[in-house]
């Protein structure tokens, strides 16, 4: 066992920008070039050796070529999944497993923010959301054991999924949350904690177990966003919502695999509530390629596996909230932005009130049912904080 060493880097993290700006990076960055997808110039990816693992087993050599990283179109069926499944930002099964092909404390960054391991707030660096997964508890612990095992790092709540509801002193299934009031308690808790191996631990002791490992998983704030394509202006339009996603899969590891899939990924983005900056279990892809984007929302289905891993996600289009509409190009609505979304493959289309009825009376169309931006995003409920 080694302890686990906090480094904490410099450069800004900064806000969305251009993936053109993008710079190569030394000793931290696998440039590839790729001609035989329809892609000209250079594919920069910022993958750890999980990734270059995936990639090899895919078809790529060391070298960054081979023919199998751009996967086919098949399509996956089944019933939808419960719209639930991925709105509670507490609720993951995949939670409660520890992939043993992420490793918390061994990140890389994406292209954008290759030279960076953290996020600017102020006058402090931050590196970590301030939610943390802790597994493997001891059976016989509660919460307020749990509570004296961390609070030397800074002031916390200790939650669950279904804690209120179930009126439950003792996290049910091995596994809790960590709150912490401030973000640096985070750092300071992996600078106390061990690695080994691929996983961080923290010691904690109960009643009837005494100084027992459990993992502590962070998460990083540089696994939020990931490019694929450096060279690509991105088109918001090419975006698909994926639903479902397990909470440990980073962004880059989320376009790894729909890039085996689909192909023509260019960008990955995983959400994250905008309070303990934790992922929500959804994400966003966009594409370079209007073929790929609509093989993706057609087979509205995909299973991701990822070293222990396996789930079924779903996909749909991402909705935007500031298009003109497409019929009338904002002439019969002033201006104003399109409220209804045609997610139907044949239109694809935004659409003002107006121009809705007229735009679908053709034949084949008369069914098509309207998306609202309202009605595409998943509403998590906030975290109550009480310290």
């Amino acid at each position: 066992m080694i302890f686990s060493h906090f480094l904490q880097d410099n450069n800004n993290n900064n806000a969305m920008h251009n993936p053109r700006n993008y710079h190569s990076s030394p000793g931290g960055t696998t440039t590839m070039q790729n001609s035989s997808n329809g892609m000209d110039g250079n594919l920069k990816y910022c993958f750890d050796p999980q990734m270059n693992d995936i990639m090899r087993a895919t078809g790529w050599d060391d070298n960054g070529k081979g023919k199998s990283f751009f996967g086919s179109y098949a399509s996956y069926d089944g019933s939808r999944t419960h719209s639930g499944g991925y709105s509670d930002p507490l609720l993951d099964p995949f939670d409660q497993m520890v992939p043993a092909s992420i490793s918390p404390m061994g990140s890389r960054m994406s292209p954008r923010n290759h030279s960076s391991s953290s996020a600017e707030f102020g006058d402090h660096m931050h590196v970590f959301s301030r939610k943390v997964f802790v597994g493997g508890l001891p059976p016989d612990i509660d919460e307020e054991e749990i509570t004296t095992s961390f609070r030397r790092f800074g002031p916390l709540i200790v939650d669950w999924p279904h804690k209120a509801e179930s009126k439950s002193y003792f996290p049910p299934k091995g596994y809790a949350f960590l709150l912490f009031q401030d973000e640096s308690s985070v750092q300071t808790l992996m600078e106390a904690s061990v690695q080994e191996g691929d996983k961080t631990y923290f010691y904690v002791s109960s009643p009837t177990n005494k100084d027992k490992p459990v993992q502590v998983r962070p998460w990083r704030l540089t696994d939020n966003e990931c490019y694929l394509d450096a060279q690509s202006k991105l088109d918001p339009r090419l975006t698909v919502f994926v639903g479902g996603v397990p909470r440990p899969l980073r962004a880059q590891e989320l376009a790894v695999l729909m890039n085996q899939r689909f192909g023509y990924v260019a960008y990955a983005g995983i959400d994250v509530d905008s309070e303990l900056k934790y992922p929500k279990g959804a994400g966003r892809i966009t594409f370079s390629n209007q073929q790929s984007y609509i093989a993706a929302i057609n087979a509205r289905f995909v299973q991701l596996q990822n070293g222990e891993i396996d789930k079924r996600v779903e996909l749909k289009p991402y909705v935007l909230d500031d298009q003109i509409c497409d019929y009338c190009h904002g002439m019969k609505c002033s201006g104003r932005s399109a409220p209804l979304f045609c997610s139907q493959v044949g239109c694809l289309a935004y659409l003002c009130e107006h121009c809705w009825t007229p735009h679908h009376s053709s034949p084949g169309k008369e069914h098509h049912k309207p998306v609202t931006k309202e009605s595409s995003v998943d509403r998590s409920r906030p975290a109550a904080m009480r310290w």
